[in-house]
């Protein structure tokens, strides 16, 4: 067997992506926050980079020889237009792949043969353990929560100091769950054993005042390795802690489940008829029903009257089913817009937020040092690096504002008439007006907002599919839900609209949509459906 040898010529096209173009893309697909974070780190690792804070000494230029114009240009802020911004857009000419919880009733809560005394915490549980506690526990500083002269001596405090205190930031605080009841168990007076399983009952609560594990489950975590005996000991210790626990504020914290925590309320509010046939409601086996408001079967299985279920009914609507979400402290999520729509004239334009915008520049200095250096050592690619990151950075917002302006072109009657007047959009049709890919537009809309008269939203906001109407133009899937919550607003509530006769409201107004379209919508605007929204 021979083997020949022979040359072959093939053409291919292939895409290389560059560091600068993957820097781009990088930048491009970045939130508002999380490019000030990149921006800061360049700052800290390039040293040719440097903040343009002062505008007006920027503008003057330095006081020395000024650098070469190719410096020049550098040098300005990245807001200002660049000579050779139209020079190729290497975000566009890439093409990578683009890149409501309720309440559900346990079974673990048996209220078949509880009565309201065995639920409600009496004081004659804890007189065992008020006489074995020693009596000067609780004169010892260490426990939390008490008074003494170590706290007095905090409290008024030694005058170095007290100008950085701060009276506006106490109204801000939110005491955290353990914490508040906390403070409570240091009123009680208990053994050093008592104590610590109160302590780790709380421990084990959720955010929302739930225990979701047992005493006994508890008690093996706690001490896997101890005989049957102690292990039992411990359980009964943090079943009595959690008893104690429950008599707390606020009620229902401790429950297992949703069905506890709702007769726990109810246990502590004054004992009538009413109040029993809310507790009845409450039970595991009637809960399920009483969420979807199955008030026939709930009458039945009762033996009830409505005017009574109805009574018992808004007594259970006024319980709290998440007792300790009171005490989570909420962060606040402020979205800074990266564009705001103005009106000039007749029309609504889309317009850079110079608050978010990073002032960069080369410095001048060190880049006019290393041009006379005859030894770079390597300094100038870090150069290079820092003129890339200003133009990709510059780049970013060029691509952010022409993809905003687009929409803004689009969605002209958005901002005169909110949500009814939104029009059908894809991101095909933006991305070939602006010659761009429709991976590029999904990285400009991603986590960018834009500034209305309606409020802030996503750029992602103004697309959506189209319905088609009786005229042969197409509605917004944006401006249908607004219709549809509408709809439910004004309903009556005692004959609320079905998905059905939704659909035939929408086509008496032109719009052709299904009913399985309208129970999608419905559902995305978490709205119940007909049967839960009926008032009884």
């Amino acid at each position: 067997m021979v083997m020949k040898q022979s040359l072959n010529l093939r053409l291919s096209q292939h895409l290389a992506l560059t560091p600068q173009l993957q820097q781009s893309i990088r930048l491009l697909q970045l939130s508002t926050v999380e490019l000030q974070q990149e921006v800061e780190q360049m700052l800290e690792l390039n040293p040719f980079l440097e903040a343009d804070d002062d505008s007006a000494a920027a503008d003057a230029g330095p006081t020395d020889a000024g650098p070469p114009e190719a410096e020049r240009a550098d040098a300005a802020p990245i807001d200002a237009p660049a000579a050779d911004a139209a020079s190729g857009s290497p975000a566009g000419s890439a093409e990578p792949p683009p890149a409501a919880a309720t309440d559900a009733a346990g079974g673990d809560f048996d209220a078949g043969g509880e009565t309201q005394s065995e639920m409600r915490l009496d004081a004659e549980d804890w007189r065992d353990g008020a006489q074995r506690a020693d009596p000067t526990e609780s004169d010892s500083p260490g426990e939390p929560g008490e008074w003494n002269e170590a706290s007095a001596a905090n409290w008024q405090g030694t005058g170095e100091g007290d100008e950085e205190f701060d009276p506006l930031g106490l109204a801000h605080s939110v005491q955290d769950l353990r914490a508040h009841l906390r403070a409570q168990l240091a009123g009680c007076s208990l053994t050093p054993q008592d104590r610590a399983a109160a302590e780790a009952i709380i421990d084990s609560l959720d955010d929302d005042g739930y225990l979701p594990e047992s005493p006994e489950q508890l008690a093996a975590e706690l001490s896997p390795h101890s005989p049957p005996e102690e292990l039992e000991a411990l359980c009964e210790a943090l079943r009595v802690g959690l008893r104690l626990v429950q008599s707390f504020d606020p009620a229902g914290v401790g429950a297992a489940n949703l069905a506890e925590c709702m007769r726990m309320q109810l246990l502590r509010m004054p004992s009538d008829a009413t109040s029993q046939l809310a507790l009845q409601l409450c039970a595991p086996e009637h809960l399920d029903l009483l969420s979807r408001r199955d008030w026939k079967r709930l009458g039945r299985a009762l033996r009830v009257e409505e005017d009574q279920l109805r009574c018992a009914q808004q007594l259970v609507a006024r319980l709290d089913p998440r007792p300790g979400a009171r005490f989570t402290a909420q962060a606040a999520h402020s979205v800074v817009p990266d564009v705001i729509a103005q009106r000039m004239g007749t029309r609504w334009r889309a317009v850079l937020n110079p608050e978010v915008l990073p002032r960069l520049r080369i410095h001048s200095l060190y880049a006019e040092l290393l041009r006379r250096a005859r030894d770079s050592g390597g300094l100038s690619g870090q150069l290079q690096e820092a003129r890339w990151f200003v133009r990709n950075v510059q780049q970013r917002f060029e691509t952010i504002e022409r993809v905003a302006q687009a929409v803004a072109e689009r969605q002209q009657a958005f901002f005169s008439d909110g949500e009814l007047g939104m029009r059908p959009l894809v991101l095909r049709e933006i991305a070939d007006e602006l010659g761009l890919h429709e991976s590029t537009i999904s990285r400009v809309t991603t986590q960018k907002y834009m500034l209305t008269p309606h409020g802030t939203f996503e750029l992602k906001y103004f697309f959506g599919s189209g319905l088609a109407t009786d005229s042969g133009a197409s509605a917004s899937s944006t401006a249908v839900r607004a219709l549809i919550r509408s709809m439910v607003q004004q309903e009556d509530a005692a004959r609320p609209l079905s998905d059905g006769e939704i659909a035939e409201r929408l086509a008496e107004q032109g719009i052709s949509v299904a009913r399985r379209t309208v129970a999608k919508y419905r559902e995305a605007l978490r709205i119940p459906p007909t049967a839960q929204r009926k008032a009884i």
